[in-house]
């Protein structure tokens, strides 16, 4: 029956908190605190800032360690599953609609609408966090930043997460502001 209830606590939030993490956040507190008694109003508000204080997504930090706490390592699963279950749910309908209608004239004329927002949007990003490394490093670092991460990338064929752990340890190293 725990498991179940665990479930529902996150599972309701997770339909009706649209926006994701920080607009289900009360609906969490509503369900852990005033239905189900596990933790206490400043009991949640520590969790809160510590899960805030993580890297990740907040809503699934919750749900693991309200349902590690109230059930175990399975506690945790259920939690962490009914949190990410229905954008699941609702991906996977969506997939199946419009891999149905793949083939479809309006499908098709969508999709190529679609890629060059995707392209402006990615580049404006782009752009923008140039401009923050620019602004934080000088156009030097940033230039040198930008070339050595390509030719690691692109030439030496180095993983995305080792480039990014690099140019973090350079950046602590070499511009620390403290």
């Amino acid at each position: 029956m725990v498991y179940w209830n665990i479930f529902l606590a996150f599972f309701i939030p997770g339909i009706l908190g649209y926006g994701g993490g920080p607009a289900s956040i009360p609906l969490v507190e509503n369900e852990v605190v005033d239905r189900y008694h596990w933790l206490t109003t400043e009991q949640f508000s520590e969790m809160l800032a510590l899960a805030n204080a993580l890297p990740g997504p907040i809503a699934t930090k919750m749900a693991g360690y309200i349902g590690f706490q109230q059930g175990g390592i399975f506690g945790a699963f259920v939690g962490v599953f009914a949190t990410v279950a229905p954008s699941l749910i609702l991906m996977i309908v969506l997939l199946g609609i419009l891999y149905k209608f793949k083939d479809s004239p309006k499908v098709k004329r969508m999709t190529l609408l679609i890629r060059p927002t995707i392209a402006v949007l990615l580049g404006i990003m782009a752009y923008e966090f140039f401009l923050t490394s620019y602004e934080g490093s000088g156009l030097l670092q940033t230039i040198g930043l930008v070339v050595v991460s390509f030719l690691l990338l692109e030439k030496w064929k180095v993983h995305p997460a080792f480039v990014i752990i690099g140019a973090l340890g350079y950046g602590a190293l070499f511009f620390n502001s403290t």
